[in-house]
């Protein structure tokens, strides 16, 4: 699964430079959530390979402990490949101390640049 989530940090790493002016708050939504990582079954299968049943679990544990029940198809690799990214991509992101500080401020690209040096 590490291999899953190196992609999904370079992924956000790289989403970070077109993200200036952005608030700190709308940051994930804008990386995460405004684009779908990943586009199709067969590229989605092919991603999650061998860990598709660690992605599920994660996803289970995640929406059980932040929405009380699951609201992602699971039976769907790309419902599941995005939500995996969309997870990641927001512990990614919570983790940037630069972030911390900013959460209603546009974003710079000195901060941007900080940001990706932190979850680098």
């Amino acid at each position: 699964m590490n291999n899953l989530i190196k992609d999904i940090k370079e992924n956000v790493a790289d989403r970070l430079e077109d993200s200036v002016g952005v608030t700190g708050d709308e940051l994930h939504f804008h990386i995460c959530n405004a684009d779908l990582y990943i586009v199709g079954t067969f590229k989605a299968k092919q991603w999650l390979g061998d860990h598709a049943f660690d992605a599920i679990k994660r996803i289970v544990e995640y929406e059980q402990e932040n929405f009380g029940e699951l609201h992602t198809d699971v039976s769907d690799p790309e419902r599941v490949a995005n939500m995996l990214a969309y997870i990641v991509g927001d512990e990614i992101l919570q983790e940037s101390k630069t972030l911390q500080g900013a959460w209603e401020n546009e974003l710079t690209i000195d901060q941007l640049k900080l940001i990706k040096s932190e979850i680098a």
